[in-house]
């Protein structure tokens, strides 16, 4: 009964979110709530929402004072001389763009963490999209993917930490094995990079932006909407604002502070300096506040969801129904089924849910068929590529409201790149070792 709730739940969740009958807050909070009152779970139904928001508090901080920090930067001009040098590297050719946002995107991603890496790469080339006339569809696709694999597989980002610590591994036996299939994804990245922007260039050609008289010019009228006014640009405080960048990243590695308090510190600095006066502050806090509640009431809402779902043990159901129909002559296969499962399982679930709830389960199972629970973590991660496309990823939710696109459209958009993504990354898997 439950696992015929939970996969209910998930795929009347997912179509009236890629069809536009509900808003993504709306499909959230409602859909769950629903099919708890089926499951006869309203007397607990309080309790579970409320874990859920608890839960994800820490993420929605995270959010809230990572747009503001960013988005005051952003007013202040710092990114302004990286989009003028990218722009003179690939002169105007959406194929160089692309690729070019993956590089940048790629290793912006290193330090494991989702907000900033499409906060940095998104405030960087969404001008440049926006000059030439780029999809943004296709930034924010690129960006995705990259942050999949670079975060999904290396030891300090999120998913591998949590597969970890699970399943209680040692971190260079799970990584190195893994080295060349985050090498083989970061290909596959780049090549989808490059089929986006050609199709691209096919759409609006390369355009010549370095005329005479146009190098200098900070953004060109196609831009020109999305551009903040130049009275507010503080060229002359760049490095300042660099180094406060540089500073927030370092310390975000290192584990010095928790995250949403480091960013609001950062933010109330970046405020104070840029803008010592007290209503120019509240002018830029107020510029960027609908896209942080949009933002941060879209976490709330997949805090709904997810505590619901964890609550009723409808994810527990589903994993046990899972591993209950898999055949024994399948047994030696077992990583593969967890690496083509972790994509549907990740979508629905959080990485919390799945790896500290969901993983553990498949790895007792795989014990069984005398599988290695290594080979099953290096597995669990292969599928980050959908996982990241879930509304219940809250940088995801961020990247949208950035480029200021519609999820469901996002998710119509980006699958088939990511499932293609995710599918390659288990072939080099099992063609490597990592998981067989």
């Amino acid at each position: 009964m439950l696992t015929f709730l939970g996969l209910a739940m998930v795929i009347i969740f997912t179509y009236l979110i890629m069809t536009k009958r509900l808003t993504p807050v709306a499909a959230l909070t409602v859909v769950p709530i629903v099919f708890a009152l089926l499951g006869g779970f309203g007397s607990e139904l309080g309790e579970m929402m409320l874990s859920g928001l608890k839960t994800v508090a820490p993420s929605a901080a995270l959010l809230l004072f990572a747009i503001l920090f960013f988005g005051v930067l952003i007013d202040a001009g710092l990114f302004d001389p990286l989009i003028r040098k990218i722009l003179n590297i690939v002169k105007g050719d959406p194929v160089k763009i692309a690729i070019g946002t993956a590089v940048l995107a790629l290793t912006v991603a290193l330090d494991g963490d989702g907000t900033t890496t499409h906060m940095i790469t998104i405030s960087a080339m969404l001008p440049l999209y926006k000059r030439l006339g780029m999809k943004p569809l296709v930034l924010a696709t690129i960006s995705l993917l990259s942050l999949s694999i670079m975060s999904g597989m290396t030891p300090w980002g999120g998913p591998a930490t949590r597969a970890i610590t699970s399943l209680r591994l040692d971190a260079s036996h799970f990584f190195i094995p893994l080295l060349p299939t985050m090498l083989g994804g970061i290909v596959c990245v780049l090549v989808i990079a490059y089929l986006l922007g050609k199709k691209e260039r096919e759409r609006i050609g390369v355009i010549d932006t370095l005329q005479t008289g146009q190098e200098d010019a900070p953004l060109s009228e196609a831009a020109a909407a999305s551009a903040v006014q130049e009275d507010i640009k503080r060229p002359r405080l760049i490095w300042f604002n660099f180094l406060l960048v540089m500073t927030v990243m370092v310390l975000l590695v290192l584990g010095t502070l928790p995250v949403p308090v480091l960013f609001l510190i950062g933010f109330v600095l970046a405020s104070m300096v840029n803008y010592p006066n007290l209503e120019q502050q509240k002018e830029r806090m107020l510029a960027h506040a609908g896209n942080a509640l949009t933002v941060v009431t879209l976490v709330f809402a997949a805090g709904i969801f997810t505590g619901i779902f964890e609550g009723t043990k409808m994810v527990n159901a589903i994993a046990n129904s899972l591993v209950a129909i898999i055949p024994e002559s399948l047994g030696s296969f077992f990583p593969l089924v967890v690496a083509l499962t972790s994509m549907p399982f990740t979508f629905v679930l959080s990485n919390d849910a799945y790896y500290f709830g969901v993983l553990p389960i498949l790895a007792e199972a795989a014990a069984a068929y005398g599988i290695d629970p290594v080979q099953v973590a290096r597995a669990s991660v292969l599928g980050q590529p959908v996982h990241f496309l879930s509304p219940l990823v809250a940088s995801t939710l961020l990247l949208v409201g950035m480029v200021k696109i519609d999820l469901g459209e996002f998710q119509r958009y980006a699958i088939k790149w990511a499932i293609l993504c995710s599918l390659f990354v288990i072939l080099v898997g099992v063609l490597t070792g990592a998981i067989f």
